[in-house]
C-alpha cells in the first residue's frame, strides 16, 4: 500500500487492506497502524507538563492507547444510534420512572432539572447485531478518546471514516456541561467548576480531569480538582479554597452520595446550594444494571407507551437480563455457565462475575448483595499482529440527551476490560465511508 512519507511511520500491510471481502477481515488482517504513539503520548506530556505535572505519558499509561483502529460497519453504528434515541425516549416515560424509582436510593427523587451528564453505553458486536451490556453516567475517556481520534491516520481514507468528528467532540462536550449548568440555573453566571472525585491524582484517568478542567480554563471559566473532603459549606455555598463553587463535575462512583465523606456535598446538591452533574437521579434512571430488566422487557414497554421504533431498538440490543432473587438463585445457579453476574450499582467491572468461573464461595457472597443476572454476549475480537492471539473488543458510545457525540472501542484480553494488555486500550472506531458498509 502507497504512503506518503509523512506516514512513514505507519507498518507496512501484508496484503492490500481495500480488498477485504468484510469489515470482519479488516479487523482480522489489517495491522496498518493508525495511531502514532509517539506523537500521542508527546501531545499527553505537554498538556500535563505544561501545569506541573509528570511529563513520561508513556511509561504511566503504557496501555492507555491502541495503535489500531477497530472497524464497525455503518449498519452497526447505525444501530448504536438508535439505541442511543431510544433509551433517551423511554427513560423519559412516566411509568419507566416509577419503575426504577421503586429501588432507587432515596436521594434520587430529587430531581434537580437537567438529564446528568453525559452517558457511556457500552456494547458487545454479537453475531446478531450491536448488544448492550451496559450504560455508565460518569464515563470516563471522553476527551482522552477525542485526541485519540485526532491524532489517527486512516488507513484506507477513500474507504473509512470516523463515525463522528472527534474534532467536534470537546465543544460537544462543553457544551453538554453548559446545558447542564442552564436546565438547573437558568441564566445565573458560572464562575467555578470543581473536578470532584477520590484522590483524584491516584486515579488512572486523571490526565482526562486535567484535561476537562482545561477545556473549562480554555471557555472562560476557573476550575480547579479536589476531593469530596476539600469541600467545604460557608453559609449558603460551598467552597474550594477562596473559591466558591458553582458547578461541580462528579467522578465519584459513590453514585448516591452515601458515604460519611460526602455528606458536605450531598447536603449543598439537595440544598441547591451546587450543581452537581452527573447526579444521584440520573444514575438511577439511567446506570443502575436493574434498569435493564426494565429497558428489555417488551411487554412493559408496550404497555409504557413506548414508540415501536424504541421498542424494536431496545429488544434486539438488550440481553436478557433479570434480578437475582431468592426465588431465582439456584435455577440461575444451574444456569450460571450462560450469565454475567453483576451488582446493581457496580462501575468498572467490579465485583462482577462470569457465570462458569463462578465458586460456591463467591456465589453465597452474591446472596448478600444487589445483583443482575445478564446473558453473556462474547465480545468481538481484533487481531493486532499475524499469528498473535486475538484481543476482545468493546464499543462505547459516548452520548447526551439522545445524541451519540464519539464512538471508541476498548481492547483487552481478560474476563472484563483493563488498560493492562499489551497492544490494548482505547481504540479509535472506524466505519465505511459514503455508503460504503462491509458487514
Amino acid at each position: 500500500m502507497n504512503r506518503n512519507p509523512e506516514d512513514a511511520w505507519l507498518t507496512l500491510c501484508a496484503v492490500d487492506c481495500s480488498g477485504a471481502a468484510s469489515i470482519e477481515d479488516w479487523n482480522r488482517g489489517c495491522f496498518c497502524l493508525t495511531v502514532d504513539p509517539q506523537t500521542l503520548h508527546a501531545q499527553m506530556d505537554a498538556t500535563l507538563g505544561a501545569h506541573g505535572l509528570p511529563q513520561d505519558f508513556a511509561k504511566s499509561h503504557p496501555h492507555l492507547f491502541s495503535a489500531l483502529p477497530v472497524y464497525v460497519s455503518q449498519r452497526h453504528i447505525e444501530q448504536v444510534a438508535k439505541v442511543v434515541t431510544a433509551i433517551e425516549q423511554v427513560t423519559a416515560l412516566p411509568s419507566y420512572q416509577a419503575s426504577v424509582m421503586a429501588w432507587a436510593p432515596e436521594i434520587a427523587a430529587f430531581d434537580p432539572g437537567s438529564p446528568g451528564g453525559l452517558l457511556g453505553l457500552d456494547f458487545h458486536l454479537g453475531p446478531d447485531g450491536p448488544r448492550l451490556i451496559e450504560i455508565n453516567t460518569n464515563p470516563g475517556g471522553v476527551l482522552l478518546n477525542a485526541l485519540l481520534g485526532e491524532a489517527q491516520h486512516a488507513c484506507m481514507p477513500k474507504l473509512t471514516m470516523p463515525p463522528a468528528d472527534p474534532a467536534q467532540v470537546e465543544e460537544a462536550v462543553m457544551a453538554a456541561m453548559l446545558a447542564e449548568w442552564r436546565l438547573q440555573r437558568g441564566s445565573a453566571p458560572l464562575t467555578f467548576v470543581a473536578i470532584v472525585d477520590e484522590a483524584p491524582a491516584q486515579q488512572y484517568l486523571y490526565p482526562e480531569f486535567v484535561m476537562f478542567r482545561e477545556l473549562f480554563r480554555r471557555h472562560g471559566y476557573r476550575a480547579g480538582i479536589c476531593e469530596p473532603g476539600e469541600l467545604v459549606r460557608d453559609g449558603s455555598r460551598l467552597r474550594l479554597g477562596d473559591e466558591p463553587v458553582d458547578f461541580v463535575y462528579n467522578r465519584l462512583t459513590d453514585f448516591s452520595l452515601q458515604q460519611p465523606g460526602h455528606a458536605t456535598l450531598r447536603d449543598a446538591y439537595l440544598s441547591g446550594s451546587v450543581v452537581l452533574s452527573p447526579h444521584p437521579r440520573a444514575h438511577a434512571l439511567y446506570a443502575d444494571k436493574r434498569n435493564l430488566a426494565v429497558l428489555g422487557n417488551g411487554t412493559f414497554l408496550q404497555s409504557s407507551g413506548a414508540s415501536q421504533s424504541c421498542i424494536d431498538a431496545l429488544l434486539a440490543a438488550i440481553p436478557p437480563t433479570q434480578l437475582v432473587t431468592p426465588e431465582n438463585r439456584e435455577a440461575l445457579w444451574a444456569d450460571r455457565r450462560h450469565l454475567f453476574f453483576k451488582p446493581a450499582a457496580g462501575f468498572g467491572s467490579k465485583a462482577s462475575y462470569r457465570g462458569d468461573k463462578l465458586t460456591r464461595k463467591v456465589w453465597d457472597a452474591i446472596a448478600l448483595g444487589t445483583y443482575v443476572a445478564q446473558e453473556i454476549v462474547a465480545p468481538s475480537e481484533r487481531h493486532v499482529a499475524e499469528g498473535a492471539d486475538p484481543l476482545k473488543v468493546d464499543i462505547r458510545c459516548y452520548a447526551y440527551r439522545g445524541e451519540a457525540l464519539l464512538y471508541s472501542a476498548r481492547m483487552y484480553q481478560g474476563q472484563t476490560t483493563n488498560f493492562r494488555t499489551p497492544g490494548g486500550g482505547f481504540a479509535p472506531v472506524l466505519t465505511g465511508r459514503d455508503g460504503f458498509d462491509r458487514a
